[in-house]
Parts: structure tokens; sequence; C-alpha cells
């Protein structure tokens, strides 16, 4: 039982005597780096800039009032502008059907099938490599949103 302890703290022992060298190692490693780093600066005659933090918004996202452009001959219906918080990221055309996918303001994605509601009386029905076609519920217009966010409003498609 006593030659079992004994192995317990010469054991200990070694081990911190480890971790004290592999810190003493890393700080000089470190030292030596600064060192290095300080006469590459000196010989080039480069200042270091500290680099700036990252904008906490999105620059190329744009806001709610930027996300598309409505052209129309005539005032946008509500459908449209309701439409217009959303912008066209992909399509996604298959043999039996065809989806889109949209993202709102949030960054939230939402994947619409063919024929499926977006909005209330909005639905999507037709897909194509350039743009997608919504009809509204009872009014036979058509609400068309292309790759660019730009809608329109048209009788056909």
């Amino acid at each position: 039982m006593i030659f079992t302890f004994a192995q317990k703290v010469v054991a200990d022992n070694h081990d911190q005597n480890i971790v004290d060298k592999a810190k003493e190692i890393n700080k000089k490693v470190k030292e030596k780096q600064a060192a290095q780093k300080n006469n590459i600066n000196n010989e080039t005659g480069s200042v270091v800039i500290e680099e700036e933090p990252l904008p906490l918004n999105d620059p190329f996202a744009g806001d709610a009032s930027t996300a598309s452009d409505i052209v129309t001959a005539s005032t946008p219906t509500s459908s449209a502008v309701k439409l217009r918080s959303y912008k066209l990221v992909g399509s996604f055309s298959a043999q039996d059907n065809s989806f889109i996918t949209l993202v709102d303001d949030n960054g939230e994605f939402m994947t619409i099938e063919l024929f499926e509601e977006v909005l209330s009386g909005v639905k999507l029905v037709d897909v194509d490599i350039k743009r997608a076609v919504f009809e509204k519920d009872g009014d036979s217009k058509y609400i068309i949103m292309n790759f660019k966010n730009q809608i329109r409003e048209a009788n056909e498609y």
C-alpha cells in the first residue's frame, strides 16, 4: 500500500513537470514569433494596421425599401406589394414538378411548389430559368418576378 502511494506521488510530480516544461516552451515560441514579426516590420518599414471589424448588417442585402422594384403601368396591388418583401433566389424544374425558393427580409428561406399559394390568393403557376409567375385569385392577373427582383403585373405571361 505504501509503495502504490509513493508511485502515485512520483507520477503526479512527473506530470506536473511536463506541464511546466510545455508552458515554458510555448512562452518561448510566442516570444520568438513576436520578435520575428517585429524584425520583419522594422526591415520592411511596414506599419501594422489593425483590421476593421465587419459590419453587423450585410451591405449587399439591402433593406425592405430596396428589396425589389415594382414595374407596372398602374398602381401596384396589395398582393404585389406583399410579394415585394421576398426575393427570388432559385428555381428548380424536374420532369414532374417545379419549385422556387424565396427569401424574405429576415433571411428565412421558403420553398414553394408549383400551384402552391405564396400569400393568401397568390399562387405560383409557372417557373422557368428567368422568372416565376404568380396568379392572383379572382382577378385573372399575373405577377411576374425575375431574378433581379423586379416585379410586374400583367394580364398574360
